[in-house]
């Protein structure tokens, strides 16, 4: 086979993987998202037809223009940033119809009413997006000619923008859709992380493997961005459940999930460093053999307790609580071992070592429900 034979080969099989693996990511994107297609069509929909049938305006298309932004298209509809979005599209519309109202129509009312709308949506979000539809919806407003029969006149275009935003937030707090599953799987991916990571550094201990260490530390790093996914899908949760009368009976649930999720953060915040440490005291020999053994052990004992934590962010009712304490009794039992002499260490770096897991095993209590005095009374006095 010559060469130029072998490079289209390898080329048609680059194209055939990355098309596959494209059709495999685009067909999971649209997966997750039929309900938020399905919520932006009826609120698009929905609010055209409240403004023609009900309210009897003629060609209402910034009712459902209104309705499509404010609602947006997101993994998790957030409620304040639709009622902030569907308020900026309101002032927006009116804002242009006031100007055409007092300069009439026109290139310089356009100019004027596209660069307030910009303005104006860059004010109230950072996305680029929302900022060019805004500057749309202005054009719209002062180039499309106001219905001879309007009502209102020029601001029957604000009452359908006013329409718009009020049926998207009906959607946003009506939509059935389980407001936990988001968060629940964003921490779920953080637990289960957190316990490889424990577990690379156990392993790292056993094999004197600094490398193995350094990924544990690579990993560990990498969490940072799963904690804040879990941060947002939990605010947005939380909105859910405060105002909308179909989610309130999750907020209890949603609180403890956001309790877990704090104290996660320090957690993986105390395992970055811990694992930064493990590097050094392999690098360095700085224990002894029967020390390097308790000193893995505890740390299993950690990712083995983390296990109990990803089971219990995945269950509500007696479930939660039942795998909470199980994790809390794991996390002890550990707690009760962190002392240097009873983990057989006297190097000042293996102490250091012993402090920092402490820590870690603190942060881990926390999220079990523990207080943090009832945390630290599980670990012997140093």
């Amino acid at each position: 086979m010559t060469s130029s034979a072998r490079n289209l080969r390898h080329l048609l099989g680059s194209a055939r993987r990355a098309t596959v693996n494209r059709a495999r990511t685009g067909t999971v994107r649209a997966r997750r998202s039929v309900l938020p297609a399905a919520q932006m069509t009826a609120a698009g929909v929905g609010a055209y037809v409240i403004s023609e049938q009900l309210l009897g305006h003629e060609t209402p298309l910034f009712a459902a223009v209104a309705a499509l932004i404010a609602m947006g298209f997101t993994k998790e509809l957030r409620l304040r940033k639709v009622v902030e979005v569907a308020v900026g599209c309101t002032l927006g519309v009116f804002l242009a119809d006031m100007l055409v109202h007092g300069l009439g129509a026109g290139v310089l009312t356009a100019v004027i009413a596209v660069f307030l709308a910009v303005m104006l949506a860059r004010f109230l979000d950072p996305g680029a997006m929302f900022a060019m539809q805004m500057g749309l919806q202005a054009l719209l407003v002062v180039m499309v000619p106001v219905p001879a029969e309007a009502a209102l006149g020029p601001f029957t275009r604000s009452v359908d923008a006013v329409v718009g935003g009020v049926v998207a937030l009906a959607i946003t707090l009506i939509t059935p859709k389980d407001p936990r599953g988001e968060p629940v799987r964003e921490l779920k991916a953080v637990t289960q992380t957190l316990t490889v990571s424990l577990r690379d550094v156990s392993a790292a201990l056993r094999s004197s493997d600094s490398r193995q260490a350094w990924h544990a530390l690579i990993r560990a790093r990498g969490l940072q961005t799963q904690i804040d996914e879990s941060t947002r899908a939990l605010t947005a949760a939380k909105e859910l459940t405060q105002f909308s009368p179909a989610h309130r009976r999750h907020r209890h649930y949603v609180r403890k999930l956001e309790r877990v999720a704090d104290k996660l953060d320090l957690a993986v915040r105390s395992l970055r460093v811990t694992a930064r440490r493990t590097v050094s005291t392999i690098d360095h020999a700085a224990l002894s053999d029967a020390g390097t053994e308790n000193l893995a052990t505890a740390v299993q004992g950690l990712a083995d307790a983390s296990v109990q934590l990803s089971r219990a962010v995945g269950e509500s009712g007696p479930g939660f609580e039942k795998s909470m304490d199980a994790a809390r009794d794991e996390l002890a039992a550990v707690a009760i071992t962190l002392h240097p002499k009873r983990l057989e260490i006297s190097d000042l770096e293996g102490e250091a070592l012993v402090l920092l897991i402490r820590t870690m095993v603190v942060d881990l209590l926390e999220a079990t429900g523990s207080t943090h005095d009832d945390a630290v009374a599980y670990l012997p006095a140093l």
